[in-house]
């Protein structure tokens, strides 16, 4: 594969301006104007709110970039890993704090995809088992427009809850 191939790869994760390529949002414009109720709020027991896809979405995105840099990076900041715990109540601080931290993880990933060489898109990562760079890169294109869609969703119902 070549520069260009990556780089598609990343526009299709950050496109430069408007949606996404699958006609949506990304994550992070998928989160805007959501308050920190609405974030809370889960639409039954057991089933995730937008609060855990994102913190969810921001730690795979953590992921791969680990697999993707030269060098050791510093551990993700919240637990458990997978679906970090979210608060017990609604924050609107806490709120912008984990919207923040999925969209520092978002930029992050793409500057680690900009450095990211094309000769590597075929191996696979020390720490990894089974997956290539190549593969990794877009399964977490396709992590992020599965969970986006569910997002979205979330705030439908969000709207039509009563």
């Amino acid at each position: 594969m070549t520069r260009a191939a990556v780089d598609l790869v990343r526009q299709a994760i950050s496109p430069a301006r408007g949606q996404a390529w699958h006609g949506g949002p990304t994550p992070v414009g998928a989160l805007r104007g959501v308050s920190a109720a609405e974030a809370h709020w889960a639409p039954a027991p057991g089933r995730s709110s937008i609060w855990r896809l994102t913190l969810h979405i921001a730690y795979w995105k953590y992921t791969v970039r680990r697999h993707l840099v030269h060098g050791p990076i510093p551990r993700f900041p919240r637990s458990p890993a997978n679906f970090p715990a979210i608060p017990v109540r609604a924050d609107e601080a806490a709120w912008k704090a984990d919207r923040a931290l999925l969209a520092q993880e978002h930029r992050l990933l793409n500057e680690a995809i900009e450095a990211f060489s094309p000769a590597r898109l075929g191996r696979i990562p020390r720490a990894a088992r089974k997956w290539t760079f190549g593969e990794m890169l877009i399964g977490v294109a396709l992590h992020d427009a599965y969970h986006t869609g569910q997002i979205q969703m979330l705030k439908r119902l969000w709207v039509g809850r009563r």
